[in-house]
């Protein structure tokens, strides 16, 4: 099935244009939540992070440290570039997995409102995609969602619960090639004329 990432740095606001696709009926696959649901159901994935990095990552109960994991992350592009090794080739494989139900769910369907006129397509939500070759090879068109910095970082902070140095930190290990962006959708004001824009955006990406 066609797919269409969604990309942009920390607070652009990538998840609102998803949950705009989504409330459609567009089917998305949010990158980070896999990774989060790989990370509770496969303690191999665990074993492998906390031997590459060698430390424990686990809570008293065996589940993912959350905060510990992206603290070490987050530390040095290097501890990052480790833990994406590790982590990506699974998110990878499960997407593909979940294309193949998109695609044999809408088969046989034509164009629709639903896809903006357009045969069926889906969405990976994604903010690192853009310097990821494997995952860009399975993509067909990138939406980067930009906003002003100061706005990123209000509400990175306000919904992280962080302050601003942290977010700033993660900011600082993000790189984008713009290069291989298709369409922009700018997110600097309020909710609808988001949607506004995101609606106007597809509506002439040709997908």
């Amino acid at each position: 099935m066609r797919t269409v990432a969604v990309t942009g740095g920390i607070g652009s606001g990538k998840s609102a244009v998803c949950a705009i696709l989504s409330s459609r009926g567009v089917p998305v696959y949010d990158s980070d939540s896999a990774a989060k649901g790989l990370y509770a159901k496969d303690d191999s994935l665990l074993d492998a992070i906390e031997e590459a990095f060698g430390c424990g990552i686990r809570q008293a109960d065996g589940s993912l440290d959350k905060a510990r994991l992206s603290s070490l992350a987050f530390s040095s592009p290097e501890r990052l570039r480790t833990l994406e090794s590790i982590v990506h080739p699974a998110v990878l494989a499960d997407f593909k997995r979940w294309n193949a139900m998109q695609s044999s769910r809408f088969e046989g369907s034509g164009a629709s409102d639903v896809f903006f006129g357009k045969e069926p397509f889906c969405v990976m939500e994604s903010a690192i995609i853009l310097d990821k070759p494997e995952f860009l090879s399975v993509v067909d068109r990138v939406v980067m969602v930009d906003a002003p910095l100061a706005l990123r970082l209000k509400r990175a902070c306000g919904r992280d619960g962080v302050p601003p140095e942290r977010i700033i930190q993660r900011i600082a290990v993000q790189r984008f090639d713009l290069s291989k962006v298709d369409a922009f959708i700018r997110n600097d004001g309020s909710l609808e004329q988001l949607r506004s824009e995101t609606e106007k955006v597809f509506s002439e990406l040709n997908i």
